[in-house]
């Protein structure tokens, strides 16, 4: 069977009954103090932001999970991130986001990307993996992609030279690319993962992604039990949509990994499905894993159909990374059921329920 980084998925696989799923790991001994509620900082965003995040709170309030939201208005027109906004991160320093938009065109400038830079979340961290119950063309996919989040295309450094000639700079630096890089592997080392590609256009942009090669070279070094490789992202492209089995963790760099992603995440089941986050040396924001900018469309609004698992399930990422290792399991556990159960649904997954009622499920499902 193939590796799935979620715990729950093996024990899925081995259950005949799909309704009720219960799982019991290695005691987890906490440490004095640690069942603290804990604040987070949470913005709903825009379109379903509001609806999807309203669903994760009240799974939060059905298993009582010990933590508790500060919510904030932030919406993608905005000029910028406000300060109290990241004066609460900086202090909680996990968030929960729903999808901002970003405006196309105009000059202004993306929400999400502010949110980047401002707070260092240096690496994106998206899980596209099969869910045992949801028919997809392949199967035996479970692919990390980790992507640098601050530099590359991103950069924003563009000007008008002449009228009608633009110039955009790509910015790749030593530093960035060795902690992604170092990022990476250690993602790999303690998740048991066996192979990290790097994905690049070094044949091209020989210094720039040269330079992102070599840095992930160095870092390979120090991992002599975890294999490398390198590809070129358009031979990656055509490699994921034919055999995206053979990936296990890819580390990217900014523009190549938000493409990466986005088409592992349509092998996998869908962007609706997959969990993700951003983080930094100091915080993490947990948000959906692709197409984090998509807030939906006026039909998914006004039917309440918007698909709540991925940012359900970056939740559950959320309450690991805040050492609540119990709760996710539940939270995971519950959400896999009810996929597998296949009767509560929402429309991109070929069924045709509301968010509520893929809620209502969920928490249903809890043990």
């Amino acid at each position: 069977m193939a590796r799935r980084s979620l715990p729950f998925l093996k024990d899925l696989l081995s259950r005949s009954s799909p309704s009720r799923i219960t799982t019991r790991s290695v005691t987890y001994m906490h440490r004095p103090g640690d069942g603290t509620p804990r604040p987070v900082t949470l913005i709903p965003g825009d379109g379903i932001g509001p609806m999807v995040t309203g669903a994760v709170e009240q799974v939060m309030e059905a298993m009582h999970a010990p933590v508790y939201f500060e919510k904030f208005e932030v919406h993608g027109n905005m000029k910028s991130v406000p300060q109290e906004v990241l004066e609460s991160i900086r202090k909680n320093q996990v968030c929960l986001k729903g999808g901002l938009i970003t405006p196309v065109g105009g000059g202004v400038s993306s929400l999400n990307v502010q949110l980047r830079k401002e707070l260092d979340l240096f690496a994106s961290l998206v899980n596209c993996f099969n869910l045992p119950g949801l028919t997809t063309r392949h199967n035996n996919v479970d692919i990390v992609v980790i992507r640098e989040n601050t530099e590359g295309e991103y950069s924003g450094l563009e000007h008008e030279v002449i009228p009608g000639v633009v110039e955009s700079l790509k910015v790749i630096t030593k530093f960035c690319s060795e902690r992604i890089a170092k990022y990476a592997f250690e993602y790999a080392y303690l998740n048991n993962r066996k192979t990290v590609t790097a994905v690049h256009k070094a044949n091209i942009m020989k210094l720039a992604d040269g330079l992102f090669l070599e840095s992930c070279r160095e870092v390979a070094t120090n991992y002599p039990g975890i294999k490398y490789n390198e590809i070129i992202v358009d031979n990656c492209c055509m490699q994921l949509v034919s055999k995206p089995e053979q990936f296990d963790v890819m580390v990217t760099p900014n523009l190549y990994g938000n493409l990466i992603a986005n088409t592992a995440a349509g092998i996998a089941g869908g962007t609706g499905v997959m969990p993700g986050g951003n983080v930094g040396a100091e915080h993490a924001v947990f948000e959906q894993g692709a197409s984090a900018g998509n807030v939906g469309s006026e039909q998914i609004l006004e039917q309440k159909i918007a698909n709540p698992v991925a940012i359900l399930l970056s939740s559950a990422m959320m309450l690991r990374h805040l050492q609540f290792p119990a709760f996710a399991d539940r939270l995971e556990t519950a959400v896999a059921s009810v996929i597998l159960e296949g009767k509560y649904r929402t429309e991109d997954l070929g069924g045709s329920s509301t968010t509520q009622e893929v809620v209502d499920a969920v928490i249903d499902a809890l043990d």
